[in-house]
């Protein structure tokens, strides 16, 4: 049973532009008291971007399709609040539980909800041992399968960008680069891997994504890939040495699966003195004020949201 926002619900039945946000950059991607004052920041940059913010939270067991302030702040500041994939949605329902949705899990409820929209920092993707290990996002199979565009800086740096978007073609998933032929590298604005397909302004990603609904392929996500500005990126030396530190760290340690991200990113953050940290929420930012503007482009042709 999913629990709207009033201020959502009535966003979309009146066909207003709605962005879905998700919660899991806000209990594990950022640290605290930061997180909670960044998730309202995000809130504000859809607001400025012309559209109604929707983050989506597993609060007491409901499925939230949008956080009041109080919400928003238990999110933020609980210790049990547990980061659930699509997977772990129905047993967290059952149990009552504090989730903070990822990528797949948002996008799942974003889509169940009726929004179309969804900005985050960076989504997740095949890792970088994953011909030993097997491992790969859930994220990659929830935009195989869930009709949503999805406003991002590329897959996070600390994966394996070529076997990802090697797997988002295969799964039949489209990718724009937005202002850019290059997949970006989350800090870095490009990852070195070049793009078949670039837009340069919300109306052209509104277009596509009316286009795929008139030809059948509205069953399957589009990434719109939003790097940061070049000088706004993080020096590439220091993301080399960090990337290198911090994986070695991670093996020391026997880091696995769903931990992986947030160790790295805490080490990051730790190792740089905050420069990465402070990257990540330009990140965020910038990606949700342009998903504000891309919602409200289809929302003003009368094409999805």
């Amino acid at each position: 049973m999913l629990s709207v926002l009033p201020e959502v619900a009535d966003a979309l039945a009146s066909g207003a532009p709605v962005v879905a946000l998700e919660s899991t950059i806000i209990s594990h991607g950022l640290p605290r008291p930061e997180n909670l004052r960044v998730a309202r920041e995000i809130e504000q940059a859809v607001r400025r971007g012309g559209a109604v913010p929707a983050t989506i939270a597993l609060v007491d067991g409901h499925a939230c399709i949008g956080l009041d302030d109080a919400a928003l702040e238990q999110v933020a500041t609980r210790d049990d609040v547990i980061k659930v994939s699509t997977r772990d949605l129905a047993t967290l329902v059952a149990r009552k539980g504090m989730g903070a949705t990822t990528v797949a899990a948002t996008s799942h409820l974003a889509a169940l909800a009726g929004i179309g929209v969804f900005a985050t920092g960076g989504l997740g993707g095949v890792h970088r041992d994953a011909r030993n290990t097997w491992d790969e996002s859930a994220d990659l199979q929830g935009l195989a399968t869930t009709d949503i565009t999805i406003v991002c800086a590329g897959v996070k740096s600390i994966l394996d960008v070529p076997a990802t978007l090697e797997r988002l073609e295969t799964l039949g998933v489209t990718v724009l680069g937005y202002g850019t032929d290059a997949f970006p590298g989350f800090y870095l604005s490009d990852s070195g891997y070049r793009l078949d397909w670039r837009v340069d302004s919300p109306a052209e990603v509104a277009a596509v994504m009316a286009a795929r609904q008139e030809i059948g392929t509205d069953g399957r996500g589009i990434v719109v890939a939003n790097p940061l500005p070049v000088d706004e990126q993080v020096d590439p030396a220091l993301h080399e040495r960090l990337l290198h530190d911090g994986l070695a760290a991670a093996e020391r340690a026997a880091v696995r699966g769903k931990d992986v991200t947030p160790f790295l990113l805490e080490f990051f953050h730790r190792e740089s003195k905050g420069v990465t940290l402070e990257a990540n929420i330009r990140i965020i930012l910038h990606n949700a004020e342009l998903a504000a503007r891309i919602a409200t482009a289809a929302a003003d042709a009368e094409w999805p949201r």
